[in-house]
């Protein structure tokens, strides 16, 4: 399945549907076995899709691009998702007009806007699935957002439900014979 521009508009959209009826609970509870709160995470999948969006623009070869997205401090769960919206429109209007033979550095590998997006997407699922799931919400990522990330990312992954997959992948959780992984990295380079 190809990654298109528009996955990160539908999982920005399905984002906000899982996260805005929990907008009311305390987001400065730790989001599921990371370091960060519920909202230190949410500006997190901010500023990555805002990275990776400046990836594709300045096409650095070396080094991600040395800017920073910064909640501001009166900010709550209201106004992330408004920066959460921004941000994830913002990528994924720079990776529809970008020049597909465009290349960027990644640490996991130097990508294409393709592959700047599958990143963008893998954080945008995961992480909404991790304030979510510290919140006690039953939300999961959609399959159908999820198998075209796995294709793109995470080439080797055992075959399974889509969902439990790219949990699994990240490190989320166990999947059937596969013990969960204490540590993980996806293949952000292009294909070939």
């Amino acid at each position: 399945m190809t990654v298109t521009p528009e996955l990160i508009a539908r999982i920005a959209a399905e984002s906000r549907r899982a996260l805005e009826p929990l907008v009311g609970l305390d987001w400065t509870v730790r989001a599921v076995d990371l370091d960060w709160t519920c909202l230190e995470t949410g500006e997190h999948l901010a500023e990555g899709y805002f990275a990776h969006a400046a990836r594709i623009v300045a096409q650095p070869r070396d080094r991600f691009v040395p800017a920073r997205l910064i909640l501001a401090e009166s900010a709550g769960p209201e106004e992330l998702l408004e920066v959460l919206d921004a941000c994830a429109e913002l990528l994924r209007c720079v990776a529809a007009v970008a020049d597909p033979a465009g290349r960027a550095w990644h640490p996991w590998g130097v990508s294409d806007p393709g592959g700047s997006v599958a990143m963008g997407a893998a954080e945008g699922l995961v992480h909404t699935w991790d304030i979510c799931a510290a919140l006690g919400s039953g939300w999961r990522p959609p399959a159908e957002l999820c198998a075209p990330v796995i294709g793109r990312l995470f080439p080797e992954a055992p075959r399974a439900d889509p969902t439990d997959t790219l949990l699994w992948c990240t490190g989320r959780v166990a999947l059937a014979a596969h013990p969960r992984q204490p540590t993980w990295r996806w293949y952000g380079a292009v294909p070939g």
